[in-house]
């Protein structure tokens, strides 16, 4: 398996995680991640960019099974609101392509936020930075190779 930038960061600062690979699967959405991989969905995270009104960028993880709430990233970012970024400006601010997106090993760093319900889990999963690959951490594994918040920002039905 050839190792991906996420995983280089990881090493490098010596955090344990465990990688699944699910190339070839034909899982595309983060149900049939979670589904290919065996694992519970409520754990596997997304990696959503977004722009607040300040022209600011900001990072969201939250469960693949949830929506980001605009409202509740923009008061937990300190915004008066906030909207994803266009596709085509992934790659570029990111280096990430779309389905394959980090937190970890962005080409800048951004404020980011993981849902609350992170921390009800041992480990969470998310994209190793590239598709067909993602990481299993833990919350204090991760903190060595980042600073995150958990906030409430997923959308309530």
């Amino acid at each position: 398996m050839n190792k991906t930038n996420v995983m280089r960061v990881l090493d490098q600062k010596k955090a344990k995680y465990t990688v699944h690979e699910y190339e070839g699967t034909g899982a595309i959405s983060g149900k049939e991640v979670a589904a290919a991989l065996g694992q519970d969905e409520r754990q596997l995270f997304k990696t959503l960019v977004t722009t607040g009104r300040s022209k600011q960028h900001y990072v969201f993880m939250v469960p693949v099974t949830g929506e980001l709430d605009l409202k509740k990233a923009a008061k937990a970012a300190g915004e008066k609101n906030i909207e994803m970024i266009k596709e085509k400006e992934l790659l570029p601010l990111t280096g990430y392509v779309h389905g394959g997106c980090s937190p970890i090993g962005m080409k800048k760093t951004f404020p980011t936020f993981i849902h609350r319900d992170a921390a009800d889990f041992e480990t969470i999963i998310f994209n190793a930075g590239k598709i067909g690959y993602q990481v299993q951490i833990g919350l204090e594994e991760l903190a060595k190779v980042m600073d995150f918040t958990l906030a409430d920002v997923l959308k309530t039905e």
